[in-house]
């Protein structure tokens, strides 16, 4: 006798709830066919659920989004980055402890005595006709964040190690929810036999077939809810083995809406409103923002990042400001529109040198013009550097691209062997955008503040002056 099982997923969402009812109501399409069909059919997210650019994940800090998953049905989870390090220490110990499914993630534990009563590594779907479904979740181990938040992350491939033959035995079919990343995924299906599926989150990649690796099948839906992704497996259970699996990722544009999933995100973009709507500061005139330019407030950021983060000098791209601010009462909900990243401030050393080609890179057209996608970043274009603590002298050439001629630091050049502390978004220290800051061996992270607490408290010193 050969069972049918059905997997359906959803992958780094990041609070876009736009496209949440539309899911809702495929969920509830699909579950209603294949109870007619007998055939068994289960709900997973990758994580990257909560995304606190949302007035909703930043008012209620994410326990919306575990009642919508709950409303939709969902039985099991792993988290994602955005659950584990934009959110407090307390804040995510209490995040799924409403949750209506199971939670893994193998490679993640409290630092004190205490477990949340949800984290578990690995747990268990049965269908009706008894065939056990492991499901192991990973996450990203961003391990500088985690510890400054009360949190250990490990290596996955270590957890792999010490989880994977026991899930086995205990498993007929074994899937691994993976917010890991593209690379990883591949490494382990390369590495590790007896993993059936993998469904991966985190870079946002799509397979919209599927992609078979050794013996395993790697499947992803890109991000924000756009693709839905479907695992159709078939266990024979004569032969107590998968004869067959296969993934698809499909788009939902035409989809219709659920009603009661609209209703209630209604309700709740209503409730954060109220909770946002919280006066931080009254200001007596309005404060201009402009991507490409050095405005009185841009400025006054980053030299709050300086002091704040007591270091020798700062830097922050004009983009993180998105909108300007009008005179007279500003909320915790203006704020937040205005700066929605769920980006840190840090604090990197870089010799004069390191530090003389970063404030060259980011003078370049190429670099402000750039629409970047990820990394924190919630805006439409990096915009123009500003700086606190040093002089920056450019001019432009013919074509207008400007150039830096000097930098002086406490009226001197830039000493190419001496190391500066530099205070800048997190941002930069990931990825390709700034080699010499991602690459420095000395990096301090301030948590769980985001560069949107700095603005308040740089508004509210404007505001007495």
């Amino acid at each position: 006798m050969q069972e049918k099982i059905y997997l359906y997923y959803t992958n780094d969402l990041h609070s876009h709830f736009e496209n949440w009812p539309k899911i809702v109501h495929h969920w509830k399409h699909q579950r209603n066919y294949h109870d007619q069909k007998n055939e068994p059919m289960f709900l997973l997210d990758v994580g990257d659920h909560v995304d606190r650019f949302h007035p909703i994940s930043e008012a209620m800090r994410g326990s919306a989004n575990i009642d919508l998953l709950n409303d939709a049905g969902y039985d099991c989870a792993t988290l994602g980055n955005n659950e584990g390090i934009t959110l407090s220490h307390e804040e995510l110990f209490h995040l799924y402890d409403e949750a209506n499914f199971d939670v893994v993630c193998a490679n993640l534990e409290n630092t004190g005595k205490e477990k949340p009563s949800w984290l578990k590594p690995y747990s268990f779907l049965i269908t009706e006709q008894g065939t056990r479904i492991g499901i192991i979740g990973l996450t990203a181990p961003f391990k500088a964040f985690y510890g400054l938040l009360g949190w250990n992350v490990y290596s996955p491939f270590q957890l792999l190690d010490d989880y994977l033959d026991e899930l086995r035995e205990q498993s007929d079919i074994v899937i691994l929810l993976s917010h890991l990343g593209i690379n990883d995924d591949q490494e382990i299906a390369n590495r590790y036999s007896g993993i059936d599926v993998i469904i991966g989150g985190h870079t946002h990649h799509l397979f919209r077939d599927g992609e078979m690796m050794e013996d395993t099948l790697l499947t992803a839906a890109g991000k924000h809810g756009v693709y839905v992704g479907q695992v159709a497996m078939q266990w024979d259970h004569e032969q107590n083995e998968l004869v067959q699996k296969e993934a698809y990722a499909y788009p939902l544009g035409t989809q219709e809406e659920d009603i009661e999933t609209r209703q209630k995100l209604d309700q709740y973009n209503d409730q954060a409103a109220d909770i946002l709507n919280h006066e931080v500061v009254r200001l007596r005139e309005p404060l201009d923002v402009h991507w490409f330019q050095e405005t009185k407030i841009i400025k006054e950021l980053v030299h709050t990042l300086k002091e704040w983060t007591d270091a020798d000098l700062s830097m922050l791209n004009a983009g993180v400001l998105l909108e300007p601010f009008s005179e007279g009462p500003v909320t915790r909900g203006d704020i937040h529109k205005i700066c929605p990243h769920p980006i840190n401030p840090c604090k990197v050393t870089l010799t004069g040198s390191e530090l003389l080609e970063v404030i060259r890179q980011a003078h370049t057209k190429r670099f402000m013009e750039l629409k970047l996608k990820g990394f924190g970043f919630r805006g439409e274009v990096l915009g123009r550097m500003v700086f606190s603590g040093v002089e920056v002298e450019t001019e432009k050439d013919q074509e207008g691209n400007e150039h830096v001629r000097e930098v002086r630091f406490q009226g001197e050049p830039l000493d190419h062997n001496r190391t500066y502390t530099v205070a800048t978004a997190d941002t930069f220290t990931f990825g390709r955008l700034l080699p010499e800051i991602s690459h420095s061996s000395d990096k301090h992270y301030f948590m769980p503040e985001l560069l949107r607490d700095l603005l308040s408290s740089t508004l509210q010193r404007l505001s007495l002056k």
